[in-house]
């Protein structure tokens, strides 16, 4: 068995080099090769099922892509989670909130996100012209490259404001687009996840059990979300209710330990490692066994825990170097080694509790939203929450997501620009804060290959 699995992986990164391999930036993308995609590739269930995972794959495989770190070591950063010791100038101007238009970090981001988006659009393009293909096959794929294109279009969105929308491969297009305003992008991110929704299997059949493929809930996670952050937030309510609703495949794991094991019964979809002697990338660059290479947790993080809180001590670790103790986010527990027992987590269900906790609270459920936050504080040992008011409520579950979702996939980032508390929060001691660092700047390559493109506001 663990040699079959050994020889799709290689079959599948094999596909995706050949499909994908000449496609390495957009939005100046050039004129791609893709003549394959069609022609020898999409002509068998097996192919074009190898082609999509590929993309997996070849972002668990990277040193460092969207979903396996960038996202969470960029984000956190940026907010109040980490202090930076790697000596790298780039990685220092996310600490300090000092982006250049010229950062490569920045750029390499951009790049990434937007290059899982053309390989999306290459095989939702190829499905439409393929005839080797079963229509079961076709609708998981097209469910899957959809769900897949909008969380990258997600990120792009809420990390640089106004982006440019890609939905073909033409390189005639793309190299001419300019940016298309967040209200445009969201519709589309949501088109996409309720396409991603009516496509996709509400089960994990279809990826022999596991959880490594995004299924109709990974889709319905992801609108959640998406409807929250647009303050939608009866659609928020409802699309988190649908997947709390779901106790034979969703349950908070009780073990804070287990959270993060492959297929735990509180994951929705996570990314299965790939790289030789790593779990997660996270867990490789996070956790410490000397002096810190490239970040350890802030004190701020260490001090918004309250007493007896069980995600301390579970979640966060230390090692004592020079007489100095620093301490690291201990979610994933291997740094490096084999087997593989812990997948990078996308989506878990206490995200959907503190979502459904919120939109509750904003429509004035508050005995429904206290409920929700208790959920989670009950599992992390605390007692009920004290708060009363609907703006006490709402502020606890906002401490909430801070202590339950620390460093991962820049959720404390983006709740700090999304709820207008960037400014307040970070300037007290983020030297030469400005309220326009709340986006990351247009990668300065991009502008000066598309003259459609603006740069965003103080850079």
């Amino acid at each position: 068995m663990k040699k079959t699995k050994v020889f799709i992986r290689i079959l599948f990164l094999g596909i995706w080099m050949l499909i994908f391999g000449s496609c390495e930036k957009f939005v100046d993308i050039g004129a791609p090769n893709t003549m394959l995609v069609g022609s020898s590739v999409f002509t068998s269930d097996q192919t074009a099922t190898a082609a999509m995972t590929g993309i997996y794959s070849n972002m668990m495989g990277s040193y460092s892509s969207l979903l396996n770190e960038q996202i969470s070591l960029y984000c956190g950063l940026s907010a109040d989670e980490f202090i930076d010791y790697s000596g790298l100038s780039d990685q220092k101007q996310f600490f300090e909130n000092a982006l250049t238009a010229g950062n490569n970090l920045s750029y390499g981001l951009w790049k990434n996100a937007y290059s899982y988006i053309y390989q999306t659009n290459a095989i939702l393009e190829s499905l439409k012209q393929s005839n080797g293909i079963s229509f079961g096959v076709q609708k998981e794929l097209e469910g899957e490259a959809k769900c897949f294109r909008a969380i990258c279009n997600f990120y792009l969105l809420n990390l640089y404001g106004d982006i440019p929308l890609a939905v073909s491969t033409s390189y005639q297009i793309n190299d001419t687009l300019s940016r298309s305003s967040s209200g445009f992008i969201y519709q589309q991110i949501i088109a996409d996840c309720k396409d991603a929704q009516n496509l996709l299997k509400d089960d994990y059949s279809f990826s022999g059990g596991e959880r490594v493929r995004p299924n109709h809930f990974a889709a319905t996670a992801l609108l959640a979300r998406v409807y929250l952050f647009m303050r939608d937030w009866k659609d928020a309510e409802a699309e988190a209710d649908s997947i709390i609703g779901r106790p034979d495949l969703f349950t908070l794991t009780a073990d804070l330990n287990q959270v993060f094991l492959a297929n735990s019964s509180e994951s929705i979809w996570q990314m299965e490692p790939v790289q030789p002697g790593i779990n997660t990338r996270e867990g490789n660059i996070f956790i410490l066994n000397s002096f810190p290479n490239s970040v350890a947790l802030s004190d701020s993080v260490l001090t918004a825990f309250e007493t007896n809180d069980n995600r301390r001590t579970s979640w966060i670790d230390s090692v004592i170097v020079g007489g100095q103790t620093y301490y690291f986010p201990f979610k994933y527990k291997i740094k490096s080694g084999s087997p593989v027992t812990e997948y990078c987590m996308v989506f878990r269900l206490s995200e959907l509790y503190l979502i459904r906790a919120e939109a509750r609270a904003q429509l004035g459920n508050l005995s429904g939203a206290t409920d929700d936050l208790n959920q989670i504080r009950n599992r992390a040992g605390l007692a009920n929450t004290t708060a009363l008011s609907q703006n006490e409520i709402i502020n606890a579950i906002q401490q909430e997501r801070r202590v339950e979702l620390f460093t991962e996939d820049g959720m404390r980032w983006l709740d700090l620009v999304r709820t207008g508390q960037a400014t307040a929060v970070l300037s007290p001691f983020k030297t030469g804060w400005k309220t326009t660092d709340t986006l990351y700047p247009i990668p300065l390559g991009e502008l000066q290959n598309d003259s459609h493109l603006t740069q965003n506001p103080g850079y």
